[in-house]
């Protein structure tokens, strides 16, 4: 299969006409701007009104990282973490909560920054779900993309039926990718998964990523149908989907909670992928997902780029947040 460039090598440019960032960390940075101003930025402020750390401080840093939608109990348990290390550590500088801070939620991310590994069986199976509007179908383009950069060979199932603009949209991406996509005219979304399965059978097809309708968790027809999908998988491959993918608007903030909660229910989750991180200053919603459904974050979105869609790394997004 012809390798494809690596994903930095990518070079998009911005509505102005300038190159954006090539690197990974650059656009990152970039894409988390919102966030960083929202707490970075106003963290450095904050700090600097400080001779000392006292309890005025600790009630603004409270304040600052709700704000920032990590979440009540998280940033509760972030406070409550951060006084213990400042006291066993003896501190009194305001500049070291800085440090401090940046090491809690390091630790309180790194169990959920696990990478997906696409190897060990052959066709592995994606199957990928989320709300209208969380960008679903185009992050299923950029997943092709990127797991072709790593030498495998995929194939798109078109599970939306319910909408004709998805399956044209995955076609697109399917075209863009030179990716074969798998669709039925109105046809029956598990019949469409089921027929994806058998030409990724039949054809030694490493990577099936199957998109299936957005939908409302409270939508109950609609997620006893995304079951019925999950157990035509089952049947054909029975260790299959061998990853259930939900993919969350980041601009949800703290509702993207009561989703991840949901869809888990109905299929037993494995994986997120945190869209649109570039248009939103909630970037601290990942925080309260570790805190209270700790699903691995898969992937994180942080641009319209073909290459914005990359690996969460727990290190790497902690160090974007600040300036």
């Amino acid at each position: 299969m012809r390798q494809q460039g690596s994903m930095s090598s990518f070079i998009k440019s911005d509505k102005k006409g300038e190159a954006a960032p090539t690197g990974w960390m650059a656009r990152l940075k970039a894409g988390l701007t919102a966030t960083r101003e929202k707490f970075g930025s106003q963290l450095g402020s904050l700090l600097g009104r400080y001779g000392r750390i006292d309890e005025s401080l600790y009630e603004e840093l409270e304040t600052l990282l709700l704000s920032s939608d990590v979440g009540v109990s998280s940033t509760q348990d972030l406070i409550a973490e951060v006084r213990k290390r400042v006291a066993r550590e003896r501190v009194s500088e305001p500049a070291e909560l800085k440090r401090i801070l940046k090491q809690c939620l390091q630790e309180l991310l790194e169990p959920i920054a696990k990478p997906l590994s696409v190897d060990g069986k052959r066709p592995f199976v994606l199957l990928v779900a989320g709300v209208n509007g969380a960008g679903k179908t185009t992050s299923i383009g950029k997943l092709a993309k990127y797991y072709q950069t790593q030498g495998k060979s995929v194939l798109l199932a078109a599970g939306d039926t319910f909408r004709a603009a998805a399956v044209e949209q995955l076609k697109t991406w399917g075209e863009r990718n030179g990716v074969p996509v798998v669709s039925q005219a109105g046809g029956d979304p598990a019949a469409v998964v089921f027929d994806a399965l058998q030409s990724a059978q039949a054809k030694g097809i490493d990577l099936l990523i199957a998109d299936t309708a957005g939908r409302l968790p409270t939508q109950l027809h609609l997620m006893e149908e995304l079951k019925k999908v999950k157990r035509v998988i089952t049947r054909v491959i029975p260790d299959a989907p061998h990853e259930v993918l939900l993919v969350l608007d980041a601009n949800t903030g703290q509702n993207a909670l009561a989703q991840v909660k949901a869809f888990d229910d109905a299929l037993g989750l494995t994986g997120l992928a945190v869209t649109k991180l570039d248009g939103t200053a909630r970037g601290g919603t990942i925080a309260a997902i570790a805190r209270h459904k700790p699903i691995p974050v898969r992937f994180i979105g942080v641009g319209e780029g073909i290459d914005d869609l990359r690996p969460f790394n727990a290190t790497e997004f902690v160090e974007a947040l600040y300036d």
